[in-house]
């Protein structure tokens, strides 16, 4: 089985549509240069009928970038797939993504529609993106509340129609690894190799990586993702999680990507310069603290080989470099360290001196800025001064 995986970003778009993270179409054009450089398969750019403003940003991103997959969203009706045609019209790679919800209790609440119904709006959708992009994705919405019998023949149905693509969303973050692995798996068989099967998972119950990497391992070929892992309510999968799982942990996940991973935290720092808001610190690969050691115990290994407390090296993701936070928990190596570093060498005693005096700081501050540590070596030189 083929082990390359797709990455589908979709910042530009389910990204974009979160509370604090809309986007001008010439944001959308700084953003979409750095994933050009971070090696995205497909950009995903906008909703065309949505907004002018989303129809702008689909049309601007594909003149300027020609070469790259640009996807717009469409829902299956004629006017919005005519619609992101229209956007489309200067990509040389076009893809259209077409979608309409399957699980029951969107049919009945939302669309108040038939299976029947949506099945035949699925694939005349189909049918008339293909007179528009020989690249065409269907999402079969809420999929992981779907019925997987009528699901597996809506997503036939779509691949006999055309679609090279079908994405199996697990729409409001509901499913559990080995349950979506299951429906993965089952479709996968079904279509047989003439599509692709994708992924796109939101973070509702904190699973998005750990049920597309179950759904990788199931056979999906294509995961659907954001930068910072933005995107409705809890957000999306986060590329730079499930991209560094697949590259750190290939033991297990052996398959690759076209991501140039040292571009990641450029990502993250530009994406964050343009919404309103930043990953928490503890945001695995791009938060603050992601390489950044504070207790002593940690700091002591850490100074001593690096892979006792970090299993990614930073620079990999284009983080300049890991940071020993000092405060209340930090040991007498990580202070000596910072101290020399700082361009002090101390000696057993000095450094007796100025730890004790640290620890007496550090319990009422939260972390030990450079320029207290220096008064602190300052004032135990003056002592020892003294008393000489």
């Amino acid at each position: 089985m083929n082990q390359r995986v797709v990455i589908f970003d979709t910042t530009l778009r389910d990204g974009e549509q979160s509370p604090g993270c809309s986007m001008t179409v010439p944001e959308k054009l700084r953003m979409a240069r750095k994933l050009v450089e971070l090696g995205v398969d497909i950009m995903e750019a906008g909703f065309p009928i949505a907004s002018q403003g989303d129809f702008d940003a689909v049309q601007a991103v594909s003149r300027e970038y020609p070469d790259v997959r640009v996807a717009a969203l469409c829902r299956s009706n004629k006017m919005d797939v005519e619609r992101a045609g229209e956007a489309l019209a200067y990509a040389k790679k076009p893809v259209i993504h077409t979608f309409i919800a399957t699980s029951d209790i969107h049919l009945k609440f939302k669309l108040k529609k038939s299976r029947q119904e949506v099945l035949e709006a699925a694939v005349k959708a189909i049918e008339l993106a293909r007179t528009y992009a020989d690249d065409v994705e269907f999402s079969a919405e809420d999929a992981s509340r779907t019925d997987p019998d009528f699901l597996e023949e809506i997503t036939l149905a779509v691949v006999n129609a055309g679609a090279s693509t079908v994405n199996l969303p697990d729409t409001v973050g509901y499913s559990i690894p080995d349950e979506y692995a299951a429906l993965i798996r089952r479709m996968v068989k079904a279509v047989d190799d003439r599509a692709i099967i994708s992924v796109h998972c939101h973070d509702d119950l904190g699973l998005a990586v750990a049920n597309s990497l179950a759904a990788v391992q199931a056979g999906a070929r294509q995961i659907e993702c954001t930068i910072n892992g933005i995107g409705e309510r809890a957000g999306n999968c986060s590329l730079e999680e499930i991209v560094m799982a697949m590259h750190t942990r290939r033991d297990k996940l052996p398959y690759t990507t076209g991501i140039n991973a040292e571009h990641i935290y450029a990502a993250s720092r530009l994406l964050t310069s343009i919404i309103t808001f930043g990953p928490q610190p503890n945001k695995a690969i791009v938060g603050d603290n992601a390489f950044a050691h504070e207790a002593g115990i940690h700091q002591d290994g850490y100074l001593k080989e690096k892979s006792t407390y970090e299993i990614i090296d930073p620079k990999t993701v284009g983080v300049p470099e890991s940071k020993l936070v000092l405060g209340k928990h930090s040991g007498r190596h990580a202070l000596k360290q910072r101290c020399s570093d700082l361009g002090y060498e101390l000696t057993k005693e000095e450094l007796d001196v100025v730890y004790h005096g640290f620890t007496e700081l550090a319990d009422r501050v939260k972390g030990v800025r450079n320029d207290a540590i220096i008064e602190l070596v300052k004032g135990s030189m003056a002592k020892a001064a003294i008393a000489e």
